[in-house]
Order: C-alpha cells, then sequence, then structure tokens
C-alpha cells in the first residue's frame, strides 16, 4: 500500500509542476461551463424586450402601458427618451415606442392621436414589437370607443351636463377604467388547449453544460494516461522497476488510483460550482451522484492505460488523447444534446464510454432520478473499465 501512496503521490506533483495545468484542471472548465450554459433556462422570460416613453403621462398612456405588459409577445421597460434613444442606438434593444404629449381623448376623437415606433430595420424582435402594439391598440381602441359613447351617452341624458371640460374628462376617465376593467372580465371565445405529449427531448443548457464540460474535462487527461507510460517507457524508468519488487499490477494501481482520485476530486470542484454558482440539482441524490463519477472515472482511466500500451511516444499519447476525447464528448452528447442526432447516429454512439457518463449524469442533474435509475449506466461504465484494463495489463510493457 506505501509503495501505491507514492506512486500516486509522485505522479500528482508531477502532473501539477506545470501551473498551467491548473488552466486545464479548473479554470477553462468553468469558464467553457459559463459560456456553454449561459442560453436561457426553460422558465425564463422569453418575451421580446421593448422600451416605452411615456410623454403623455394621462389615463389613455396608462391603459396602453397596461395592455402590453399583459402581452405574452413583449416585456416593456419605462424609460427616458434619451437612455431608450441611446440604448437603440447601440443596438442594446429592438424597438422604442414613444408614447407623445399629445396622445389623448381630443386627439383620438379628431383621429389625429400618433404614436412614435422606432425599431432596427430587417429584425425579427422589431417585428413583433409592431405586432404586438397593433395589436394592444385594437383592444385599447374599443375601450376607448367605450369610454366615449359613455360620455356622449351621459351628455344626452336630460338634466345632466357637466360644468366644465375637467368634469368631462373626469367622467371619461371613470368610464374607460370601468371599460377596461369590464373588458378584462369578458369571457374567451377563443379556448386554448395545451398538447400534452412530452417533448422527447429534454434539455437544459446550463444542466447540459455542467455535465457535458465535466465529463470532457476529466476525460481527456485520464486518457492521457497513456502519455505517461510512454514518457517514461521513453526514459527508460520502468525498465528501472525490473530491479526493484515492484511488480506490474503494483505500478499500474498506483498510477491509476492517483489520477482517479485526482480526477474525483477536479469533478466534485465543477459539481460544487454547479449547485453553488449555476444552482443546478446535483446534490438531491449523492450516492447516485458518486457511483456515476467514480465509474465515469475508471472507464475513463482504463481506456488511457489501454491506449498507453500502443502508442510508442508521449507526442502520440498527447495527440490520440485529445482527438479521443473531443471525439468522444462530441459524440456522446457533451456539447449538443443526443436526441439531435440520427436515430442511426444515437444507436451508434453508444460504444463510446461519454454517451453513458452523460446519460447517467443527466438522469441526476436533469431528470432528478436516484440510484436505481443509474445503476444501468454505471453498470456499462464498468464493463468499459474491466475490458479496457484487461487489454491494457495484458498488453503492459517496461519497454
Amino acid at each position: 500500500m506505501k509503495k501505491i501512496i507514492a506512486i500516486s503521490i509522485k505522479d500528482t506533483l508531477v502532473r501539477f509542476t506545470s501551473p498551467v495545468e491548473w488552466l486545464f484542471f479548473l479554470i477553462l472548465p468553468i469558464i467553457f461551463t459559463l459560456v456553454i450554459g449561459s442560453g436561457s433556462g426553460p422558465s425564463s422570460d422569453n418575451r421580446v424586450k421593448m422600451l416605452v416613453v411615456d410623454q403623455a403621462k394621462n389615463s389613455l398612456s396608462e391603459t396602453l402601458i397596461t395592455s402590453l405588459q399583459a402581452s405574452s409577445s413583449v416585456k416593456i421597460e419605462l424609460e427616458t427618451l434619451e437612455e431608450a434613444t441611446s440604448r437603440l442606438d447601440q443596438k442594446k434593444v429592438a424597438a422604442v415606442l414613444i408614447i407623445p404629449d399629445n396622445f389623448n381623448q381630443e386627439s383620438l376623437q379628431k383621429q389625429t392621436a400618433e404614436l412614435e415606433l422606432r425599431q432596427l430595420p430587417n429584425n425579427t424582435d422589431a417585428m413583433i414589437a409592431h405586432q404586438a402594439i397593433q395589436a394592444v391598440l385594437s383592444r385599447v381602441s374599443s375601450v376607448v370607443d367605450i369610454a366615449n359613447s359613455s360620455v356622449a351617452r351621459a351628455e344626452s341624458l336630460p338634466g345632466i351636463k357637466f360644468e366644465s371640460e375637467s368634469a368631462r374628462q373626469a367622467f371619461f376617465d371613470a368610464s374607460l377604467q370601468e371599460a377596461q376593467t369590464l373588458m378584462a372580465k369578458s369571457p374567451n371565445r377563443i379556448i386554448e388547449v395545451q398538447g400534452n405529449t412530452k417533448d422527447s427531448i429534454e434539455f437544459d443548457p446550463r444542466s447540459n453544460a455542467s455535465a457535458g464540460q465535466l465529463i470532457t474535462w476529466v476525460f481527456i487527461p485520464l486518457i492521457g494516461l497513456s502519455g505517461s507510460f510512454a514518457y517514461e517507457r521513453q526514459k527508460g524508468t520502468l525498465r528501472r522497476l525490473l530491479t526493484t519488487p515492484t511488480s506490474k499490477g503494483l505500478f499500474l494501481s498506483g498510477t491509476i488510483i492517483g489520477q482517479v482520485l485526482t480526477a474525483i476530486v477536479q469533478m466534485i470542484l465543477l459539481v460544487l460550482f454547479g449547485i453553488f454558482v449555476m444552482k443546478l440539482n446535483w446534490a438531491h441524490a449523492p450516492l447516485a451522484l458518486a457511483v456515476m463519477l467514480i465509474s465515469s472515472a475508471l472507464a475513463a482511466a482504463a481506456l488511457g492505460t489501454m491506449l498507453g500500451t500502443f502508442v510508442k511516444t508521449e507526442g502520440q499519447a498527447s495527440g490520440l488523447s485529445i482527438m479521443f476525447g473531443m471525439v468522444m464528448a462530441l459524440m456522446g452528447g457533451c456539447w449538443y444534446p443526443l436526441e439531435l442526432f440520427p436515430q442511426t447516429v444515437q444507436q451508434i454512439v453508444k460504444i463510446f464510454p461519454t454517451t453513458w457518463a452523460m446519460q447517467g449524469l443527466l438522469d441526476v442533474v436533469l431528470r432528478g432520478q436516484g440510484i436505481m435509475a443509474v445503476l444501468p449506466e454505471a453498470g456499462v461504465l464498468i464493463g468499459f473499465a474491466v475490458v479496457f484494463f484487461i487489454i491494457g495489463i495484458m498488453r503492459f510493457k517496461y519497454e
């Protein structure tokens, strides 16, 4: 056991002698996780952002703004004209609606009321904002017509006369408010039925990025074990072991255990980042998570051990480990949902351990499942590890 620990410590110290190693161990995985997972989650607000400048500040403009706030297409923010114009010029928003100060009852009656919509040219979001405004204006026009009809009806009744224009405006505002309330309570003439067919693609960009980058950045260094074997074989250090009472199994155990433990520490750090920074559901099933992390690390280390018996030089090992790691990560669904691939490809990529590792980790973090759900994936990964280890041990040579 002392020899195994000594070999593990030696390999770990050699690996982290260069500060660049920390870049690949923790910094780059976190950066890529954040970048790839920056897409909006399933519960985010997907409405188009639109700025509104209210220069009128009367009951009509408030009615228009209230209707826009209830829109399912646009999400509005009230801003000053200067700020809204600046953000539009910088292309931070696609559309700005300006409600001028002459937007009032009188201008509506004279049909001179105008709204100003500034938008980016040839922009889809701007078109959505334009259509949303048209829909809201149609509804607001109906409310205004009702309020005007109420004023006209009141004036036609005997004994009712508005003493001043302000009294007439107050009656109009009250009628407008009542019409808006009744309009909101009006029954729906169209019944919306939401389909209950389950989407075959379960995708949350944050969960996929966290699991996928964890696998990518852990598999590549573990496959890179082949480079460690090739380097020591080139330098002749493996031949020197023949003069010591160190068996092949003892040496391989020390080397593999050290790298696997380092990989598990790396995975735990990335999981903690996902829990506390990205607020992901990694911690709900600790046992299932532990089983998947350990089985994934063993499968990757076993693959690196096997590859180390085929390569001749450290350069070959480095190039092949990066190539194999990237290809398996891509095809295993670590960068894109596997469901987006053709059915034939989905079946073929089951020959890669990354496919099973990604499936098991998504069962934990995305689907909220426990130990029983991940046992099949973990079993397949252990099977990969056994096969790769057997081939690696049988083919292992000191020189």
